[in-house]
């Protein structure tokens, strides 16, 4: 199946050149480099505006060419799957005007659409030293003056781009008594403001991301203008945290891309490395790493499409959908890449000893995916708060179910995003009610193919696994000062539960489409949907089937390992739908073909 957004990454990739050749800008052994000195990749990023990137971060109203989240979610991939001190320190311009693009007026998104594409940093401001993600704490003040501006005074803390960035999206609390209508979202223009009331803060040197700008912006009575608000004043609050529904659920591109480099690492690693007389590859152990880490991949591929087309088919349900994506795929790419550091040995922890020690800066640098735009505790506590309205949905089968559908179609057109519907709290969900209905076709396709048997059996026990989850969560009161760690086990099932739906929405709805091509090994007889079962019963410690289970899941995985081998070995980006990577197959094993990878591995 050729999908537009993944051959407009493609594009991006052949663009950029070989990641393995040194002479490249933006190769692997330059972002090593550039670690190493914790030096800003600004000529990285200056090749990515030669290729026009910054136009897919404004929206086509604000000039530029972003029409489909989807399709910035696969560009932002195909850039992290090579660094992600770049994706975040280039994609951080797209968080710095998400504001605008969701609640400021024409002419204001338009000026800021035309300095973005002509490579112009924007970065947002929102966390205060003593504050961290208490944005209701803020101190920065904003004192209304005579000409109905604004004199701004205090400082903003660990923000990606503070320096290098020219405008600022400014979280400032407007009214001194502060409170949910107290804070207002200013573009401030640091071009416009006299110096003498500015200065930037020092870098901070940080574990990983090393070369990217975390700095800090303090301001001393900086005078903004009138023009600078975006949207109403006292509305900041509420603009930011819907904004932050769009980000976190890009953040997803984040970790897809982290997973797909790791995961390549990992299995070049195993091909090649001889151990007790065998390749590593052939060892139980290590095969049973390798696959594991390869059916999360494709199951965060399946959460992130879904969720990124959510934006635009279920905007009303992204209260959801963002805190769901934003703690799954981190937290599970880092189990990714631990059972990858499990393969490498010392390896994964060496510099310029294995791939030129490119896995124990990738592993550094994605840590911080799950701390910014939202924590691990803030995004399950964002869940914990909707218990009660998601508990009341399941029961009442409620939520945006046309939404899902076309969330789960990537044959399907998506509608423009309209930020009006976004929302604080969803009123259901769409993509689990549309679980029962799921579950019943499966056994229908299985009753005419038995080999989809399995898949649907493992889709019953998530149907059991979700029932029992949201009785859990109705027994939670609707408000809750001080939230019990067990909800927090709860808000981490939900996750799951939403992550399995979204797999079987996606295979029911997208695999008569990728029954031909590259990958349609992975949707025949819902091979990547059953081992995305299995991963997520699992992890809420169910068994995917009854007693078959282990047989099964051994079949799974070798099934998956094959499919897996003849990716990597013909240059393919291992993926549910093909992307070509810019790589040379290797030439001793090119010619292995799915089932003789298969044999040949046994």
């Amino acid at each position: 199946m050729e999908h537009p957004p993944y051959r407009l990454a493609g594009e991006l990739d052949a663009f950029l050149g070989d990641p393995a050749d040194p002479s490249e800008t933006f190769s692997y052994a330059r972002c090593v480099e550039l670690d190493e000195k914790e030096e800003f990749p600004a000529a990285i990023c200056h090749r990515l505006e030669e290729w026009g990137l910054a136009d897919h971060y404004v929206p086509v109203r604000a000039g530029g060419r972003l029409r489909d989240y989807e399709q910035l979610l696969q560009l932002i991939r195909t850039v992290a799957r090579r660094d992600l001190t770049v994706a975040i320190g280039h994609g951080k311009t797209y968080l710095g005007g998400v504001c605008v693009w969701i609640a400021g007026s024409d002419e204001q998104a338009a000026r800021l659409g035309a300095d973005i594409r002509a490579g112009v940093p924007v970065s947002l401001g929102l966390t205060e030293r003593a504050h961290g993600s208490d944005l209701l704490a803020g101190e920065v003040q904003g004192a209304g003056t005579d000409d109905e501006g604004w004199l701004v005074s205090g400082e903003k803390w660990l923000i990606n781009n503070a320096t290098r960035g020219s405008l600022l999206s400014l979280l400032t609390r407007t009214d001194p008594g502060g409170g949910p209508r107290g804070f207002s979202v200013l573009l401030v223009d640091k071009r416009e403001l006299d110096e003498h009331t500015y200065r930037h803060l020092p870098k901070i040197h940080t574990h990983g991301i090393r070369g990217a700008d975390i700095s800090g912006i303090a301001f001393d009575g900086a005078r903004v203008p009138r023009s600078a608000l975006v949207g109403t004043e006292g509305a900041g609050i509420e603009i930011v945290i819907k904004a932050l529904q769009v980000t976190r659920t890009l953040c997803a591109a984040l970790s897809l891309g982290a997973g797909d480099h790791g995961l390549a690492i990992g299995l070049d690693f195993a091909e090649e490395r001889e151990l007790y007389g065998r390749k590593l590859i052939e060892l139980p152990q290590a095969r049973r790493l390798i696959t594991s880490a390869a059916a999360d991949v494709l199951l965060h591929e399946a959460v992130a499409l879904v969720a990124a087309r959510g934006v635009q088919a279920q905007t009303g349900e992204l209260s959801v959908t963002s805190a769901v994506t934003k703690y799954l795929l981190p937290t599970g790419t880092e189990e990714v890449l631990d059972g990858v550091t499990r393969v490498l040995g010392a390896r994964a922890f060496l510099k310029g000893v294995h791939a030129d020690g490119r896995f124990q800066k990738l592993e550094r640098d994605h840590r911080i995916v799950g701390l910014f735009d939202g924590n691990t505790l803030v995004n399950l506590n964002s869940l914990v708060n909707q218990f009660r309205t998601l508990a009341r949905g399941w029961r009442r089968g409620s939520g945006d179910r046309d939404g899902a559908a076309t969330a789960f179609d990537l044959t399907a057109p998506l509608p423009p995003l309209d930020p009006a519907r976004l929302s604080v709290v969803a009123r259901g969900c769409g993509v689990l009610a549309a679980l029962p209905a799921g579950v019943e076709e499966l056994d229908r396709l299985a009753e005419r193919n038995p080999a989809l048997a399995p898949a649907a059996v493992a889709a019953h026990r998530l149907l059991d696994v979700t029932d029992a989850v949201h009785e859990e969560m109705a027994g939670y009161p609707a408000v809750m000062t001080d939230v019990p760690p067990q909800a927090f086990d709860t808000a981490r099932h939900f996750t799951l539960c939403w992550a399995g739906a979204a797999c079987l929405g996606l295979w029911l709805r997208t695999a008569h489409a990728a029954a031909d091509g590259e990958t349609a090994g992975l949707w025949k007889d819902a091979l990547w949907l059953r081992a995305a079962l299995d991963r997520v019963l699992a992890r809420v410690g169910e068994r995917a089937d009854g007693p078959a289970a282990p047989g099964d899941r051994t079949e799974i995985h070798e099934a998956l390992l094959a499919e897996l081998r003849a990716a990597r070995h013909s240059g393919r980006l291992f993926s549910l739908l093909t992307q070509p990577e810019r790589r040379a197959p290797d030439p001793e094993t090119a010619g292995i073909t799915a089932g003789e990878s298969e044999r040949t591995s046994c």
